[in-house]
């Protein structure tokens, strides 16, 4: 009888490590969604003044201006991860254009404030970049142990869902970058 109340403490005992195992790694995946959403919308906060800046030396780059302003606009309605990440991907290809249209303005590459403000962007793009691979890494993990015996017949029971990776879904972001020095 004692080995009996033995084996159903331990069997007990796993059962709660393994479901506190499992609201861990849901709550690292949570945390680091929040991360990227939190470097995201730094992103956003400082387009206005870029937007700004840019816009007396571009005036007639208003299509490129008008989606800046649409997709920050899209960015307060999303919802749920993978609409973020698409339109996290739309103004990534946007920020690009402006910064390739701005080499055809060389007084806007002088402006200290358009320096900066490109300064505090790229450093804010280096921190969603490593914000999403801490986040990637996060929701591996915790999809892994979703799938892997025992934990997965918690998850379950439990109700335990997988979460979607981030990813692009640019076609553009995909290919070969082509470097050409004799130019």
């Amino acid at each position: 009888m004692w080995i009996a109340l033995i084996v159903i403490a331990l069997l007990i005992i796993a059962v709660i490590a393994i479901y506190n195992n499992l609201v861990t790694l849901r709550q690292k995946v949570r945390n680091s969604w929040s991360q990227i959403d939190v470097q995201l919308q730094r992103r956003f906060d400082l387009i206005p003044n870029l937007v700004e800046t840019v816009k007396s030396y571009m005036e007639h780059e208003d299509a490129v201006l008008t989606k800046v302003a649409e997709l920050r606009t899209s960015w307060a309605g999303a919802n749920s991860i993978s609409e973020k990440a698409k339109l996290d991907n739309e103004l990534s290809e946007t920020l690009k254009s402006i910064m390739a249209v701005s080499e055809n303005y060389p007084d806007l590459k002088a402006n200290q404030n358009f320096s900066e403000l490109q300064q505090e962007l790229q450093n804010t793009e280096n921190k969603i970049s490593f914000s999403r691979q801490f986040y990637n890494d996060s929701v591996t993990l915790y999809n892994t142990k979703l799938e892997v015996f025992p934990s997965n017949i918690l998850a379950s029971m439990f109700g335990f869902k997988p979460e979607d990776l981030f990813a692009t879904d640019s076609e553009e972001a995909r290919k070969n970058v082509k470097v050409d020095f004799g130019k």
